[in-house]
C-alpha cells in the first residue's frame, strides 16, 4: 500500500485555475496507476482523471475533459492534477488514489483537499 497526502485545494473565483498535488510515499510509486476522484455536498464521488504508471496513458470525465490534465513525476512521487477554467460546479473534496494495475479497484486513497469555485 502507498500513502498519499493531497494539497493545493483553495477558493477560487469561475475561470481560474489550480493546481493539486498528491504526494505519494514508497518506492513503489513508479508501479501504481493513479487517479483523482471527487465528491460534491449530497453527491456520490465521481472519477476525473487517471494516469497510467509511466504516464503514457490518460483518461478524464467528459465534465472535465479539455480543461484538466493529469501529470506524474515519478522521481518526486507526486501525481498532479491541473484544472483551468474552473466552474463553480467543480466545487468538492478531491481525492487521490493508487491502484496496481490498469483495472480493478483503488487500493489506497488520500484524505482529500477542498475545491471551491465562486461564480
Amino acid at each position: 500500500q502507498v500513502q498519499l497526502v493531497e494539497s493545493g485545494g483553495d477558493l477560487v473565483q469561475a475561470g481560474g485555475s489550480l493546481r493539486l498535488s498528491c504526494a505519494a510515499s514508497g518506492r513503489t510509486f513508479s508501479s501504481y496507476f493513479m487517479g483523482w476522484f471527487r465528491q460534491a455536498p449530497g453527491k456520490e464521488r465521481e472519477f476525473v482523471a487517471r494516469i497510467s504508471w509511466n504516464a503514457g496513458s490518460t483518461y478524464y470525465a467528459d465534465s472535465v475533459k479539455g480543461r484538466f490534465t493529469i501529470s506524474r513525476d515519478n522521481a518526486k512521487n507526486t501525481v498532479y492534477l491541473q484544472m483551468n477554467s474552473l466552474r463553480p460546479e467543480d466545487t468538492a473534496v478531491y481525492y487521490c488514489a493508487a491502484r496496481r494495475g490498469a483495472s480493478g479497484s483503488y487500493g489506497s486513497w488520500g484524505q482529500g483537499t477542498q475545491v471551491t469555485v465562486s461564480s
